[in-house]
């Protein structure tokens, strides 16, 4: 017969497992402080009730307080708005927030979307406001129709939009039209662009925002007192005066030469009237052909800037 180990026996090998155990667990802090204390053995398994009442002893901790700098901070959208699908998030600051603080900024910028998208902040300079004044975000790609993006700023604002139909707009200045594909349909419009020296902008706008009329004042653009004038179905595209909007020169010029002293010009036929009425903020509008391309932080340019270096914009990149 075989004789089994004694109590006695298996109680000691299974204390020295355990004790094994914890010293492996424990690594180099197995030894104690100053005194050089060995590491005590395994504690009995807390209950219930003792768990319960350290948490009650425990104080709750606090959520960290926002950075300063994003108590006056503006976003541009604004909840259940519908938005085009270039539409940055873009948000601004009173004053330039410090290199060393952007960090701390951006990791109180939250962005959940449905379905999910590979997107990232970027420090850009706006054409109007100064270095470390606004941080955009966008998605690696344009969103895709229908994607529902909820962005918070710090533990006070909080945002949900709604990314609407595609709609791109390309116009070519040498053949002096714009395709338009919306939802898969494409049809083409003849257009004017900038005259020879006042070149449209080249590469990617986003509509900012459109007027059924605006004024325009050349001495506003650096172009003396060349035009000031009412001007109808105004879709505006940069913060340097870029419109695409209805003029009067296009009835005889569009399809056949440029024009304008840099915005894109529809005949008065209801070509811009249905221009106007079909498009909505964050809306594409490419242009190609022309020569300088818009800058990041001329209106919502960002999309001009390839991935790589739109992630080395971010102060967690």
């Amino acid at each position: 017969m075989t004789t089994g180990m004694t109590t006695t026996g298996r109680a000691t090998r299974a204390w020295g497992a355990a004790a094994l155990c914890s010293l492996a667990l424990a690594g180099c802090s197995a030894v104690g402080g100053a005194d050089g204390d060995r590491a005590s053995g395994p504690k009995p398994e807390s209950t219930a009730a003792d768990r319960a009442s350290s948490a009650r002893q425990q104080p709750s901790a606090k959520p960290a307080p926002d950075p300063a700098a994003l108590k006056d901070a503006r976003l541009n959208v604004s909840s259940g708005q519908t938005v085009g699908v270039g539409m940055p998030i873009s948000l601004t600051f009173a004053r330039p927030v410090p290199v060393a603080e952007r960090a701390a900024v951006e990791r109180r910028l939250k962005v959940e979307t449905s379905p999910g998208v590979t997107g990232s902040w970027s420090w850009v300079k706006d054409r109007n406001l100064l270095e470390g004044q606004r941080v955009d975000y966008r998605p690696r790609e344009p969103w895709k129709p229908g994607t529902e993006v909820t962005v918070r700023a710090g533990s006070g604002t909080a945002r949900t939009f709604e990314v609407g139909r595609s709609l791109v707009a390309t116009v070519d200045v040498r053949t002096h039209t714009m395709r338009v594909v919306k939802d898969g349909r494409t049809r083409e419009v003849k257009v004017t662009a900038g005259a020879p020296g006042m070149d449209t902008w080249n590469g990617t706008m986003v509509v900012l925002d459109k007027q059924s009329r605006v004024l325009m004042d050349s001495r506003t653009v650096g172009y003396g007192k060349a035009y000031k004038d009412y001007y109808n179905y105004a879709v505006h595209l940069t913060t340097s005066g870029t419109y695409l909007h209805e003029n009067p020169n296009a009835n005889a010029t569009a399809g056949e030469s440029n024009v304008t002293h840099g915005c894109i010009g529809l005949a008065t036929d209801g070509t811009a009237r249905r221009f106007y009425e079909e498009v909505i903020p964050g809306d594409i509008v490419r242009v190609v052909g022309s020569k300088e391309t818009v800058a990041a932080g001329n209106g919502y340019g960002g999309w001009n800037v390839g991935w790589k270096q739109w992630r080395a914009g971010s102060a967690l990149n």
